[in-house]
């Protein structure tokens, strides 16, 4: 159903920096936009981070998160903790969320623009 998803971006370095960081976690490298942006392609699609095309500002969507797939719970805990030391805040540390299909264990992230993103593990047991 989805191909891409495209965030504006008012500082490209520093979103950049921390793209690369919490999807880095996840196991996803950047690839140049063409001379506009980053891309980070996967199987199922990919995250396109530019400015927006219209020259205006970059805004968030309150409401709209980004929902990434995480291979184990260490993943998760990477992803947050790696977009938290590149610039992002926390919207939400790294735990069950019984209210998740499967009370799948979860993070979720706010970039330096705004946006909010989230990185679900299965639940396949007892945290360690």
């Amino acid at each position: 159903m989805f191909t891409h998803v495209y965030f504006g971006s008012n500082d490209l370095a520093k979103s950049k920096a921390f793209y690369d960081a919490a999807l880095g976690a996840l196991g996803y490298g950047a690839q140049p936009f063409g001379d506009i942006g980053y891309v980070y392609p996967s199987e199922g699609g990919a995250l396109v981070i530019a400015p927006p095309a219209d020259g205006q500002p970059a805004t968030f969507a309150n409401g709209h998160t980004l929902g990434l797939g995480a291979a184990n719970y260490d993943a998760v805990d990477a992803f947050h903790a790696a977009g938290i030391a590149a610039g992002g805040s926390s919207e939400g540390a790294p735990g069950f969320r019984p209210n998740s299909p499967g009370n799948m264990y979860g993070a979720y992230l706010r970039d330096p623009d705004g946006n909010k993103i989230c990185a679900y593990a299965p639940n396949v047991g007892p945290r360690d």
